[in-house]
């Protein structure tokens, strides 16, 4: 009914990225709910993530607080869980008087992937007890795609149940594959299936009461394994698939960060670091696979979206974003870890309200993912949160934006981007100009030419450690 608070839906997927999506350009694939809710929304197309690492970048999405302030930095490390004592939506819209719901994936702690077996599905407890400690009312837990075949989350004590868990754990072990498998069970069972039928479930079931809704759908695909169900692969048009991107050049310099991500071993610097052999043919499979898993994304999406209208009318606000991107090939790689490239740091964000506020917009001030945190406070109606790192969408877009992980970080001002990263007793800089190079081949860090724009994007980052980290 008009006049109500709106329900609002934070839906993200997971290591997406945004030229895979129709209203960002992309062609591999129809992303017709996607680009439908884009239409009806505000789409920015100069968001950056605030880190390239699941953990960190999901924390500051909750909190609006970049890594170096919430201080859950790490996927690897174990004093990284993310603090319930600090400000967050699910508490926020909790005290405001929201259901307050959770769908997916919500990795805001460390995985303990040195405790993982291929034989078994671990008990995971702690997790649930952490998270629901942030203040979920409702959670129904598919914490990632290998988390489900590690670890006994909701989704993988169903898909057990179905029959269909120790085929998922087989093709998940499995090294021949390398990470690039169609899915072994119907696509209703696939997790992000699941996921959207489990957030159509709370939005229409009677659980969340007449009260409004906070919920955040948080699909775990695309992210690898690339395993979309066979039938998805069919959609994809393979001609748009396009080509990676990578020059021999860019690797003959050790002093470059991913100097040993390309000649291997990546010593964990990118997930799929080391894979310079790979042929053509395997790069054509994993962006295939990769494009048929942001279909039924897509498909997932627009039923979660069209549940939420049926019951909310126009007093829903939805956000849609991702975590961070994937190389996808693009300079030998497939991941992300301790990546600046806008491949990885660049993601897809649209804002839909109530009313058609915005609505066909497109936006190009320089946009960080913490500021959904205090954009979907302000769409409820509730008080600003001073000690947020975000602004709300609508005002003037930010100087610089940062992304920052576990002794990384990068600065950029919507066109030069520095990465500082340490890594085995090094300190790697990297300089780049998107617009005169786009493929972010050539490293600028220390020539003359570019002395004034390092010093100023190395100020920037001072001044924002001074003004947060050491006020």
């Amino acid at each position: 009914m008009p006049g109500k608070r709106p329900a609002v839906l934070l839906i993200t997927a997971d290591q997406l990225r945004r030229d895979a999506l129709g209203c960002y350009g992309g062609r591999a694939v129809a992303t017709p709910h996607l680009d439908r809710l884009a239409g009806e929304g505000t789409v920015f197309d100069r968001a950056y993530t605030a880190s390239p690492t699941c953990l960190p970048s999901r924390s500051s999405l909750l909190t609006g607080r970049y890594p170096r302030n919430h201080g859950a930095y790490s996927n690897f490390r174990d004093v990284a869980w993310l603090s319930p004592e600090l400000p967050n939506l699910y508490r926020a819209f909790g005290e405001a008087g929201y259901e307050v719901g959770h769908v997916g994936k919500c990795h805001f702690a460390p995985v303990p992937y040195g405790n993982t077996r291929p034989d078994a599905t671990l008990p995971y407890d702690d997790f649930f007890e952490h998270y629901r400690k942030l203040g979920i009312d409702h959670l129904a837990l598919q914490d990632g795609k290998h988390v489900s075949v590690w670890f006994r989350d909701d989704f993988s004590a169903e898909l057990e149940a179905a029959g269909y868990l120790d085929a998922y754990r087989k093709a998940m072990w499995d090294q021949e594959a390398r990470k690039v498998f169609t899915f072994p069970g119907p696509a209703e069972w696939h997790p992000d299936a699941w996921v959207g039928r489990k957030a159509v479930e709370l939005i229409t079931s009677r659980a969340t009461g007449d009260g409004p809704l906070f919920a955040w759908v948080s699909f775990s695909g695309p992210h690898f394994p690339f395993d979309p169900p066979a039938e998805y692969l069919e959609r994809v048009d393979e001609a748009e698939l396009g080509e990676p991107r990578i020059d021999p050049e860019e690797w003959t310099d050790p002093a470059r960060l991913h100097y040993r991500s390309f000649h291997g071993p990546s010593k964990g610097r990118v997930e799929g670091g080391g894979d310079r052999h790979n042929e053509p043919e395997y790069w054509r499979r994993l962006r295939k696979h990769y494009a048929a898993n942001v279909a039924l994304i897509d498909d997932q999406v627009g039923a979660v979206v069209a549940a939420a209208k049926e019951r909310y009318g126009d007093d829903l606000v939805v956000a849609f974003t991702c975590d961070h991107g994937e190389m996808l090939g693009n300079h030998g790689f497939w991941g992300k870890l301790r990546c600046y490239y806008d491949d990885v740091l660049r993601v897809p964000l649209i804002v839909r309200r109530p009313g058609g506020v915005g609505a066909g917009e497109r936006s190009d001030r320089l946009t960080s993912l913490v500021d959904v945190y205090p954009t979907l406070r302000a769409a409820a109606g509730l008080a600003p949160d001073a000690g947020c790192d975000g602004r709300h969408v609508d005002e003037t877009g930010h100087a610089h934006v940062f992304a920052e992980g576990e002794g990384f970080t990068t600065v950029t001002d919507g066109r030069h981007k520095l990465a500082t990263a340490r890594a085995e007793g090094m300190t790697h800089t990297e300089l780049h100009d998107t617009a005169s190079d786009p493929g972010e081949v050539h490293n600028l860090a220390g020539l003359p030419e570019a002395a004034a724009v390092q010093r100023d994007l190395q100020a920037a980052t001072l001044d924002a450690l001074l003004r947060t980290t050491l006020p």
